[in-house]
């Protein structure tokens, strides 16, 4: 009888100590998650501004030639790095939304780099959304990591083979290729060149980005701290698609970026992808396995908020307008940002560049004037006026 009330100490003892454990690499996760993603704004911030001042200075140096640029990509560079180790750390279903805390750090940055003033009537109409979608960012964003997946492997060689092995990614594999497959066929031979389409590819390589990511960290970071991973075959086949479906991502992403805004992009893509990635981590790494239904409807809940939040932030990004060949009210008062705002003064050219309100008349011949009408000029012998004042003039 004490034997067994002892056996039964010590598996309640390892039980806590392996969730402390938990508990513990989630917050290291989390927070490298957190830390990565907000350096990446900061860097993508910088190096716009340094674009931003070269072609407002009419400077001829190219970017890469300004200390401003180098600076954003060391930042992008020590970004991403805590990205990729972050999930060594945390689980794949914790580490895919948290994206949304670059949504919110770009909103916030970009309105701080603009500078503009603003009374406090059109400040309010025009940034309540944004203001809005931050709250329900940051508040989705509690939900989901407090109530997000706790259970978490040693990421070796071994584990990974039995989960790529294993009868639901297999199924999971079969039915993404299968979707990939058919709507890669309505892109290019249909030519249904729809958002929707496009990043639905992006997802579906994306999931098995984040699997393979997790992978390959995992197993550097076990490396470093334990025993060898990188002996092992499947951590060079999980390196080789971790390249792979990064590449195939960015081509379509570029492809969608010819086609439509990059706010509407931003938002559907990351409901997709971060949707995909955490299925991916349901089905590959079973990291709800151990998880009761009201922690996993709070995450959902929490997801959820976060979708709405992003989808306000970049509803609320200014679109810009196409060139505008007429004079507007602001050209009056001398700024020169003659195509945001301003009434204009003349209607539309109508295709034609003619001065003044009249219609389109390029494609109407001129009509000669009579022979007693005809307008003869001739320099004047004596100009009362100096060739410089007339230039002046």
């Amino acid at each position: 009888m004490s034997s067994d009330l002892s056996m039964n100490g010590v598996r309640i003892a390892r039980e806590e100590g392996v969730t402390a454990d938990s508990y513990t690499e989630n917050l290291i996760g989390t927070l490298l998650a957190i830390f990565g993603n907000l350096l990446v704004s900061i860097s993508v911030s910088i190096q716009k501004q340094s674009h931003v001042a070269l072609a407002g200075n009419k400077d001829p140096r190219h970017y890469y030639y300004t200390k401003s640029w180098w600076s954003g990509l060391m930042l992008m560079v020590l970004g991403e790095g805590a990205l990729f180790v972050s999930y060594a750390f945390a689980p794949l279903s914790l580490i895919a939304p948290l994206n949304a805390v670059s949504v919110i750090s770009s909103s916030i940055l970009g309105f701080l780099f603009l500078r503009e003033k603003w009374k406090a009537q059109e400040f309010l109409k025009r940034y309540i959304l944004t203001f809005l979608g931050c709250v329900l960012t940051a508040g989705g964003t509690y939900l989901f990591v407090t109530f997000g997946p706790n259970s978490h492997e040693k990421l070796n060689a071994e584990n990974i083979v039995k989960h790529v092995i294993g009868w639901p990614f297999l199924l999971y594999l079969l039915l993404g290729i299968i979707t990939f497959c058919l709507v890669l066929y309505f892109y290019k031979q249909r030519d249904a060149n729809y958002l929707v389409l496009i990043l639905l590819l992006v997802a579906l390589l994306g999931s098995v980005t984040v699997i393979t990511v997790k992978a390959v960290s995992g197993m550097i970071v076990l490396s470093i701290l334990g025993p060898l991973q990188l002996s092992y075959p499947i951590f060079y086949v999980m390196f080789i698609c971790m390249v792979a479906t990064i590449v195939f991502q960015a081509s379509f992403l570029a492809q969608a970026s010819h086609l439509y805004d990059s706010s509407l992009i931003a938002c559907v893509n990351y409901i997709f992808c971060t949707t995909f990635a955490i299925v991916a981590g349901a089905i590959f790494y079973q990291e709800f396995y151990h998880e009761d239904v009201l922690h996993i409807c709070m995450f959902l809940l929490g997801c959820t908020i976060c979708f709405l939040g992003v989808f306000l932030i970049t509803k609320n990004k200014r679109k810009l307008k196409g060139f505008e060949p007429y004079v507007t009210m602001d050209m009056v008062k001398g700024i020169p940002t003659i195509h945001n705002k301003g009434w204009a003064v003349q209607p539309d050219y109508n295709g034609s560049f003619s001065y003044g309100a009249l219609e389109n008349n390029d494609s109407v011949a001129s009509v000669p004037l009579p022979g007693d009408q005809e307008l003869s000029i001739s320099p004047s012998p004596v100009s009362p006026y100096q060739p410089s004042e007339l230039k002046k003039d």
